[in-house]
């Protein structure tokens, strides 16, 4: 039997007594700048030559492990979270876009085999402001900051970046998904077994939904039944890359409005 997922597994995790995750002094920017300064010298009595013109500078980009298979990468000012996956569904309706390895792969296109608790800490240290999960009587629906998603596959020797929109579709209209998830950021219940361990709903495999769930780590912003009877989305199966093709899934914070 696999060990809990729900037990802490870093100190970190252990502290928590809310949702919030305490980033503690971590220094996750190392840039280098290089500046290259050139000119033509003139010979005597021409005019002086233009002002020398520094070339480009690119910021190196970092990447840097947060948990199995979870990765902040840094460049300059730009922060997104990769996530490696895999294909496990291409074809049916759909409850998630993203579970936890083991748990939901029936309903959802892709799986990953994290602690969604470590998918949390990352899409915060890369600035992404969390908010709430779905609220039901009365209905109020999930908030967080803006997530952008793709998913980026390689199929004979080619690699291909989608928007994770175009592998789901409503089921009646047959239209690709036109919204984009909010970072809800799941909750923390208390443990029965282990009182000093609480445990993180989207860790049952509610990790990118397109149904809503209280316990989504990421969920969309629409009123979208979970009944199975009632499910709004389904695989986009012709978009929709093998089972078991391996993929790169992007979550990259949109800036908000101030």
């Amino acid at each position: 039997m696999p060990a809990d997922p729900n037990r802490s597994t870093g100190s970190a995790v252990d502290a928590m007594t809310t949702k919030r995750f305490r980033l503690c002094g971590v220094s996750l920017l190392s840039l280098v700048l290089a500046a290259v300064v050139g000119c033509d010298l003139e010979p005597s009595g021409t005019a002086a030559p233009a002002p020398a013109r520094a070339a480009e500078t690119k910021a190196e980009v970092k990447r840097i492990e947060i948990g199995q298979n979870v990765f902040l990468e840094v460049e300059g000012k730009k922060r997104r979270v990769i996530v490696s996956a895999s294909i496990c569904l291409t074809k049916g309706p759909l409850e998630q876009l993203l579970t936890r390895k083991d748990t939901k792969e029936h309903e959802a296109v892709l799986t990953a085999d994290i602690d969604a608790r470590t998918l949390h800490k990352a899409l915060l240290l890369s600035g992404a402001r969390e908010g709430s999960p779905v609220r039901f009587d009365p209905y109020k629906a999930a908030t967080g900051q803006t997530i952008k998603i793709s998913c980026v596959y390689e199929q004979k020797g080619k690699v291909t970046s989608v928007r994770a929109q175009e592998w789901i579709r409503d089921a009646n209209t047959k239209k690709i998904l036109s919204h984009d998830w909010v970072f809800a950021g799941s909750r923390l219940i208390p443990n029965p077994l282990d009182e000093k361990n609480k445990i993180y709903l989207a860790n049952d495999g509610d990790v990118v939904c397109v149904s809503n769930f209280e316990s989504a780590l990421l969920d969309l912003p629409i009123k979208s039944s979970k009944a199975n009877s009632e499910l709004v989305f389904e695989a986009n199966t012709e978009r929709i890359p093998p089972v078991g093709t391996k993929v790169s899934v992007i979550f990259e914070p949109v800036p908000e409005k101030k």
